[in-house]
């Protein structure tokens, strides 16, 4: 990488090498983005880890390397959450921030492409503060050699200058703590994956869990709800929170217009029917894809480009956003030949029908 100042034409001969200060522009480019406050949906977001619902096993992973970290006064391990989308991962490196009385710098991959964009950003990290990399297995490669100095030793590589005026330049950095999260672990290379210190996966929430959580979420709304009507949500947001607070929404604007003081399951189920959402959380384009499948092909197997012309849908995202929550249930089946829908999905199709 080459970081090369701009200015008036200077003698011939060699240029003196460049102090750090020509970073200076990489930070301030980046310090504007970094400086807004973090917009939370509704406030939702759990702040503290004993707020936060669920992921037990992740709990108390996290939980005895905060309180090691506390006593040792240093940053947190490096840290990787991977999983589905929706499960939490932003919401944990916010916890974790809160937990250590740090602040946590939010940016994505696809936002890190030129390299002074990750520069700026790591020379201006404070002491054991965290930085949350979203869908990190989408950095570039300049991106990772520059993110593997800077988590093993803290400190940056840098080549200032061009051609026989070059020079390495190293810059350290203050310890910090790197929180990537993922959907597609496997993406990650090897080097980048192995300078974690701590590695885990958040799983699909059990039906108790996400009762519990849409019950919280109720009374941050201001919304008086039942537990009956609280476990319909549950059912429906297909083992996963953010859909729950999604769903949870829709049924308070509902109750709001219709003037309903306390939501019963009777409401929840006329709200999300609205929405097309039935009773395991199966929306209109999945059950198209199921219908299409079972009395359009009698059952399959039919391939996957067959299904997407037959559906008007793109085959990228009917294999990537459909077709994961019926395989999940049990509804749907890929084999070599093609789709295929199970027993259970025939029976769903009559009990919606119904």
């Amino acid at each position: 990488m080459a970081i090369v100042s701009s200015g008036s034409s200077a003698p011939r001969g060699p240029r003196p090498t460049p102090a750090p200060r020509l970073l200076d522009a990489a930070v301030q480019e980046n310090e504007q983005e970094q400086e807004r406050p973090l917009q939370r949906e509704d406030s939702l977001r759990p702040r503290k880890l004993a707020d936060y619902i669920g992921q037990s096993e992740l709990k108390q992973v996290l939980g005895i390397a905060i309180e090691a970290t506390r006593t040792r006064e240093e940053a947190l391990d490096h840290v990787l959450l991977y999983g589905p989308p929706g499960l939490g991962k932003t919401t944990m490196a916010l916890v974790l921030a809160e937990e250590l009385g740090v602040r946590c710098r939010i940016t994505s991959a696809p936002a890190l492409e030129r390299p002074r964009d990750i520069v700026g950003l790591l020379v201006n990290l404070q002491p054991r503060e965290l930085l949350f990399i979203d869908e990190i297995h989408r950095l570039t490669r300049v991106a990772e050699e520059l993110l593997y100095p800077a988590m093993e030793d803290f400190r940056l590589d840098l080549t200032v200058g061009k051609g026989t005026t070059a020079r390495t330049r190293t810059l350290p950095l203050a310890p910090f703590t790197l929180v990537g999260a993922t959907t597609r672990a496997g993406s990650l290379s090897s080097p980048l994956r192995d300078r974690f210190g701590l590695i885990q996966r958040l799983e699909f929430y059990g039906l108790e869990d996400l009762q519990a959580i849409v019950q919280r979420a109720a009374g941050l709304l201001a919304l008086e709800l039942e537990p009956e009507a609280a476990l319909e949500v549950a059912r429906r947001c297909r083992g996963t929170p953010r859909i729950a607070n999604r769903l949870l929404r829709r049924v308070r604007d509902v109750a709001a217009v219709g003037g309903h003081g306390r939501v019963g399951a009777a409401l929840v189920q006329q709200a999300l029917s609205l929405h097309r959402v039935d009773g395991r959380g199966l929306d209109a384009s999945d059950r198209r894809l199921l219908e299409l499948l079972h009395n359009g092909y009698g059952g399959g197997p039919v391939g996957l480009d067959t299904l997407a012309a037959g559906l008007g849908e793109d085959p990228v995202t009917l294999e990537s956003v459909v077709e994961p929550f019926l395989l999940q249930q049990g509804l749907l089946q890929r084999t070599p030949r093609g789709r295929v829908i199970t027993a259970a999905g025939v029976a769903h199709l009559r009990e919606h029908a119904a």
